[in-house]
């Protein structure tokens, strides 16, 4: 029988590497275009939260998890170009995703792997043959109610994987068509996934009265402007409405089953922004669309459940709706309902896809599909809206520090106090309220050599909602912020360092 053989380098990126000096350079190929460090570079604003509550991480190793990816992806494409039809796949492991992994075919390949800083794993079969096994199962057995409506290529266990609520009706299907069965395996599973269809990225449109979809990404073709979303949303020629339900556009085209994606065409009242929304009042912005690793982190942006976070589990899943089968989906454990469909799925700054369906909703927990971004781009001709400063920049809605000591002179109230490393705190104690609308503005004045971020919240029925970040590399942050009336307060964050520090507040 064959055996499967790892051989791991011995480099390991440790936390406090990350967190405190950066990332270390890595023994080789290296992410074009990437030079990130930890005391320097900051991810999207709302975006290390997420990975803690959805992933479970303390803050630093969500920081430490993000600068591995960003470094390791490149590595994989490095070697993936190398190995040629020999690459048997790669991934992340570790909490952190400290581990990058990649298969080949051939034993002479581990020498260059170990040198490029990844584990080699040696296996049998190529991740284009396994493409072709999948390609396989989807002309021969196609989904049919519970015999496997997913199938998925597992490319750390090197096989293509069906799930089935009746798995041994799924195997003689299988072996009655003729597919290799060595390189197919038949998992039990209750996974039932349903288009989220109720009918700036992340947020709602309708088709109709009452079909709601999400934005995925904002996008060119010519002169004209627009967005992607999921082709189950809408047929070409379709008129959609705003989140508003002012008149917005047109789906210039529609794919689905099959494919699962469309394009929507806006009309000169909407300004399409390179930014997705992060479900409590900011945005992440778009930087380009570097398809990320399987076992990297993914956030998905939605009009009905907002910001949710989760992992990559497979770059290669077919999914069979009762509409037909959609085939090569990014498989996630990010969770969707109803409403999210043709939102956004960005790591960091990198656009990967956009909603189509799931299984789950985001009270227990669930899996949900995206279709490759790139995919759509090319086949509509289409070119990503992206914004030029997303590698360095936070909240694009809600103004950052300048460099240097800022004057924070013309504002009544006064804060003072002192945080070390880690704390934080509220001011007022408790909060402030305003009775009307208007400006809602601060000035953070903190010591030389410290990160500190400041966090404008407002009272939304039993939470504390963020709805205006500055969160710059520095301690000298200013927010202002246009709201509504309510119960406000302002949080002070040290990221790293100890020091004194004045806020100085104006409300309307």
């Amino acid at each position: 029988m064959f055996r499967r053989h790892a051989v791991a380098t011995g480099c390991v990126l440790a936390v406090t590497a990350l967190t405190l000096t950066g990332a270390p350079a890595a023994a080789g190929p290296r992410a074009k275009g990437v030079s990130i460090t930890a005391s320097a570079w900051k991810p999207p604003s709302g975006m290390l939260e997420a990975l803690q509550r959805d992933l479970e991480l303390t803050r630093e190793q969500a920081q430490a998890r993000l600068l591995n990816e960003a470094r390791l992806t490149g590595v994989a494409a490095e070697l993936r170009a190398r190995l040629g039809d020999r690459f048997g796949g790669s991934w992340l492991m570790g909490t952190i995703a400290q581990t990058l992994v990649v298969a080949t075919t051939d034993e002479a390949d581990i020498p260059h792997i170990i040198a490029a800083g990844a584990r080699a794993e040696v296996v049998k079969r190529s991740l284009a043959e396994l493409g072709q096994h999948i390609d396989g199962l989807d002309q021969s057995v196609p989904g049919a109610k519970n015999e496997g409506s997913v199938r998925y290529v597992d490319a750390r266990n090197n096989r293509v994987v069906v799930l089935s609520s009746e798995p041994l009706v799924a195997e003689d299907l299988i072996e009655a068509a003729g597919v290799d069965t060595e390189a197919v395996k038949v998992v039990p599973s209750t996974e039932r996934p349903r288009l989220l269809s109720d009918v700036q990225g992340g947020d709602a449109y309708y088709v109709g009265v009452a079909s709601r979809c999400s934005v995925g990404f904002s996008v060119t073709r010519g002169t004209q402007l627009g967005f992607v979303s999921a082709g189950h949303c809408g047929k070409t020629g379709d008129a959609t409405t705003g989140f508003n339900r002012v008149p917005q556009g047109t789906f210039r085209a529609s794919s689905f089953p099959g494919n699962d994606y469309a394009w929507v065409a806006v009309n000169a009242g909407w300004t399409p922004r390179p930014v997705v929304s992060n479900g409590v009042g900011g945005t992440v912005p778009v930087a380009s669309s570097r398809p990320a690793l399987e076992g990297a982190s993914v956030c998905r942006s939605g009009s009905t459940t907002d910001w949710h976070c989760g992992i990559i589990r497979q770059l290669n899943a077919s999914v069979t709706y009762p509409q037909g089968t959609i085939h090569g989906l990014g498989r996630t454990s990010v969770c969707a309902e109803p409403g999210d469909s043709g939102g956004s799925f960005i790591s960091v700054d990198q656009a990967q896809g956009v909603t189509s369906g799931g299984s789950g909703d985001c009270t227990t927990g669930g899996v949900t599909y995206f279709q490759p971004v790139n995919e759509i781009l090319t086949a509509y001709g289409l070119t990503l809206l992206t914004d030029s400063t997303a590698t360095s920049s936070g909240d694009t809605s809600s103004g950052t520090a300048p460099s240097g000591k800022q004057d924070c002179t013309g504002y009544p109230k006064t804060y003072t106090g002192t945080l070390n490393n880690g704390q934080s705190v509220s001011h007022p104690n408790r909060y402030y309220r305003t009775a009307v609308a208007g400006t809602h503005s601060a000035c953070l004045d903190g010591g030389d050599g410290v990160d500190f971020d400041l966090y404008l919240q407002r009272w939304q029925r039993s939470s504390w909602a963020t709805v205006a970040t500055s969160d710059s590399a520095g301690s000298d942050e200013q927010i202002s912020y246009v709201g509504p009336p309510g119960f406000y307060r302002y949080r002070v964050v040290s990221v790293s360092g100890s020091s004194p520090y004045t806020l100085k507040a104006k409300a309307p």
